[in-house]
């Protein structure tokens, strides 16, 4: 796999568990507002400073055996790696006894469902984006776009069935998401399944443009609105 990066101690990533998140490289999706720019392209590290190596991830990682409690793949877009790859460190990490909790924007649904199959995610945290199917071109293909559905669906069916426990985590941009895209969404995610919404950080982002919009975007009591409209559907909160 090609990784972007290593955070050794989160207490935010993996819900009540003290995680470890590694970053992988490249993403398939191009979102302006992406707050992880460097883990955008295809390639390392584009400021030319060393990306870790898995290697040495899995070695950190068993030091903290018993200190640690869970491991995040994130990125970047983890499924965009070889899919081998990608389950072979899985594996690994399983071996060492961590639960696994694996970010995705949900375009490879194929990938999703295999490492469902094989027990190798514990958790699975999917960002949508915009109304599922309909995700603007600004965002995504129109290729990668059309698959989260079927993703959304089998992280669905895992949470019902108890195999993987599922959340959904919607970033509210202005103007690819409003109140009537948020109710399209909870109405398409309806189920146990929460969804969080999460406001735009005006920090470091993929797209200058999106950076200088900060005034234009929701505030934090709109946001809580919107999760109470939303829970008529599926458990809503602002995170």
């Amino acid at each position: 796999m090609i990784l972007g990066g290593l955070l050794k101690t989160s207490f935010i990533d993996f819900p009540s568990k003290l995680s470890a998140v590694v970053f992988t490289q490249g993403c398939d999706f191009h979102c302006p507002y992406c707050h992880n720019p460097d883990l955008v392209p295809p390639r390392p590290r584009p400021d030319g400073s060393a990306a870790p190596d898995q290697a040495s991830v899995l070695a950190f990682l068993a030091k903290r055996q018993g200190l640690l409690a869970g491991v995040v793949i994130s990125g970047g877009e983890p499924t965009c790696q070889d899919p081998l790859e990608l389950e072979d460190f899985l594996r690994s990490v399983k071996k060492m006894g961590y639960p696994v909790k694996l970010d995705t924007n949900g375009s490879r649904p194929s990938v999703v469902d295999d490492l469902l199959a094989k027990g190798l995610v514990d958790h699975l945290a999917i960002d949508v984006k915009s109304v599922p199917g309909s995700y603007p071109a600004s965002l995504a293909s129109r290729e990668a776009g059309a698959k989260v559905p079927e993703t959304i669906a089998l992280a669905l069916s895992a949470h019902k069935a108890g195999r993987a426990s599922t959340e959904f985590r919607t970033t509210c941009y202005h103007p690819i998401v409003d109140e009537s895209a948020i109710m399209e969404i909870a109405q398409f995610l309806s189920g146990p399944a929460p969804l969080f919404l999460q406001a735009f950080n005006p920090g470091r982002v993929l797209s200058p443009a999106a950076a200088e919009s900060a005034g234009l975007q929701p505030s934090k009591d709109v946001l809580a609105r919107w999760a109470a409209l939303a829970s008529a559907w599926l458990p809503c909160q602002v995170r």
